[in-house]
């Protein structure tokens, strides 16, 4: 049983519902090897839940995550190191791997490992008071799995400034540079998570996946492009959905998530 993480079904309107995952390791949630297998296996288990139409991965109110857990760094030998990269680092890329949609909720600090974790959800939104930075520089580390998909994201010459500096990013400027997708106040950063994550709760899941897996399949998005498409042709909601569309125009499809 996970010590440091939940994951929690909400009740909806709907059969599909949204997921909840939850990271608790007070004060500040700091990630640790555990903490992050932790992560990595409940998101393992929505991506095979075809009842969970979407994900939402939260800390509390005061934090997201302040960052990685220096004291267990600090102890471990390179060997150690070595043997452990590529489990961590595959792990800082789960969120990536689900097949729904997943939105950060992000209160406070996301610094590290923590920011990591969030750069693979398809949505982050964030308090107006929070600070986000990969810091690990100033432990003479970088970044494990959080590098690539930064510059990805907000360029290769910004990515480059937050993880030489180890500089913190306050909730305006990273709108700005877009790694963050939504500011709110910090007491609406988990009710404006849940609303964006249920507008899903009824949609089409088998084409949301495919567009996922296109936009995450990077260089070989054509290729993958194509092979999603032709597929959607054999499920349940392009037929539905196509026939709806016909006849009644877009948005009054009843989609089954098959």
């Amino acid at each position: 049983m996970a010590e440091y993480v939940t994951l929690d079904r909400l009740d909806g309107d709907t059969a599909r519902r949204v997921a909840v995952l939850r990271i608790s390791r007070p004060p500040l949630n700091l990630m640790n090897s555990q903490v992050l297998l932790e992560v990595a296996e409940a998101a393992a288990v929505v991506a095979t839940d075809q009842e969970i139409a979407a994900l939402v991965v939260y800390g509390d109110e005061r934090v997201f995550c302040a960052g990685d857990d220096m004291a267990e760094l600090s102890a471990l030998s390179a060997q150690q190191a070595s043997g452990m990269a590529a489990d961590l680092q595959d792990a800082l890329e789960c969120l990536a791997r689900v097949p729904q949609p997943t939105v950060a909720a992000i209160s406070g600090y996301a610094l590290g490992a923590g920011l990591e974790l969030a750069l693979g959800a398809d949505r982050r939104i964030v308090g107006d008071n929070v600070k986000l930075g990969l810091p690990q520089i100033h432990a003479g580390l970088i970044p494990l799995g959080g590098i690539r998909r930064l510059a990805a994201l907000i360029g290769p010459g910004a990515a480059k400034d937050l993880v030489y500096t180890g500089r913190f990013m306050a909730a305006d400027d990273a709108l700005t540079y877009g790694l963050v997708d939504e500011v709110v106040a910090p007491d609406d950063v988990y009710t404006a998570a849940l609303s964006w994550a249920r507008r899903f709760a009824d949609g089409p899941a088998r084409a949301l996946a495919a567009a996922k897996a296109v936009f995450e399949a990077g260089p070989h998005g054509g290729e993958r492009a194509r092979a999603e498409w032709s597929n959607l042709f054999g499920t349940e909601d392009r037929l539905i959905g196509t026939r709806s569309y016909v006849a009644d125009g877009p948005g009054s499809a009843q989609f089954v998530g098959r």
